[in-house]
């Protein structure tokens, strides 16, 4: 099978094509696993971080990719929740332990022997990989394989950041950075919570226009104030400029939701300047997201189903991975990046 092959760390600022084109063996699935032939797979800005080293893979090498959209091909022994030609998608978690206090509470996101796909096990920047079954999801039917490819991960943490805000109708919603995730809120909020108003702080005008366009009461800059103070923000950012300003602009007793695996340290200085009278005095909150859990995944997709959620994406070939990737790093996003095989 063709892929694209991380074999080591790099830092993107200075080599425009850290994966490498392979000819790689079809794995095989194991006991309870499936073998998925892989029709499309999202570009996620943690592909970023484990490239870079901040959420670096455990293994080299690594076959990136965790939003992934294919069709069962091999059913490995005792597998049986899937049949063979079932479109399914995979998502960040590859496999937890099913034992520990986490994992018996449906909290498997926090176990301490959480895998990631494309991280711990070789992901969907490839034609085929294999996957336990357990962490394969039903793709409903009107959604494409590219327009499904997304809330995979982008959408599924989306979805678990907009619970965590607690958010209600009448009140005032905060997004810091419109990529994949910021866009599919949005679009989410205005079905589910039609009377909340969302404001979105965006780097660049075209994704301030984005925001907008998709209906976001206002839009402004990162360092903007918004024009009421926000019940809660959610931050899809990769750095830290956005969690001080959002916290400048949330009510008392607001919640800041970081949704990011890690968080770049190239403007960490903006920490130092935080004030705990200005910033976090009334009982303002922060709360991070760390990864999803397999129902954040199963319900978010059934009510992308119901809703008919269609996110915005721009399509490349898997030969185009490094491409998509840089354009990525560089803040050219409008909606998602999907690579097709």
């Amino acid at each position: 099978m063709k892929a694209a092959v991380l074999n080591k760390l790099c830092d993107l600022s200075v080599i425009k094509e850290p994966l490498v084109y392979q000819e790689l063996p079809v794995p095989k699935p194991g006991p309870g696993q499936i073998l998925i032939k892989v029709k499309a797979c999202g570009v996620c800005h943690t592909e970023l971080d484990e490239i870079e080293g901040r959420a670096a893979p455990s293994r080299f090498p690594m076959v990136l990719g965790h939003e992934v959209v294919g069709v069962v091909a091999e059913l490995g022994r005792g597998a049986s929740r899937h049949v063979l030609g079932q479109r399914v998608g995979v998502g960040w978690i590859y496999s937890a332990c099913g034992s520990c206090e986490y994992c018996r509470s449906g909290r498997e996101n926090l176990c301490p022997r959480f895998k990631a796909t494309g991280r711990d096990a070789d992901g969907g920047y490839a034609e085929y990989m294999a996957v336990p079954e357990n962490s394969a999801y039903i793709i409903p039917e009107h959604l494409s394989d590219t327009g499904a490819a997304p809330l995979l991960c982008a959408g599924g943490v989306g979805y678990r950041s907009l619970r965590l805000a607690q958010v209600k109708d009448g009140g005032n919603l905060g997004l810091t950075g419109f990529g994949a995730s910021g866009h599919l809120v949005l679009k989410l909020v205005k079905h589910i919570h039609p009377g909340l108003k969302v404001f979105v702080f965006a780097r660049s005008h075209e994704q301030r226009a984005f925001a907008l366009e998709l209906g976001a009461a206002w839009a402004g800059a990162t360092e903007d104030r918004s024009p009421e103070l926000c019940d809660a923000i959610i931050d899809t950012t990769p750095v830290w400029k956005p969690v001080a300003c959002a916290l400048l602009n949330l009510k008392a007793g607001g919640r800041l939701v970081i949704n990011a695996i890690r968080k770049q340290d190239s403007d960490k200085n903006y920490l130092s300047k935080l004030n705990y009278g200005t910033h976090l005095w009334l009982e303002k909150e922060i709360k991070s997201v760390a990864n999803v859990t397999r129902k954040d995944i199963e319900d978010f997709l059934k009510v992308a189903a119901k809703i008919k959620l269609e996110p915005k994406v721009t399509v490349y070939g898997l030969e185009q991975a490094n491409r998509a990737l840089w354009e990525l790093k560089r803040g050219r996003a409008q909606g998602a990046k999907v690579l097709v095989m």
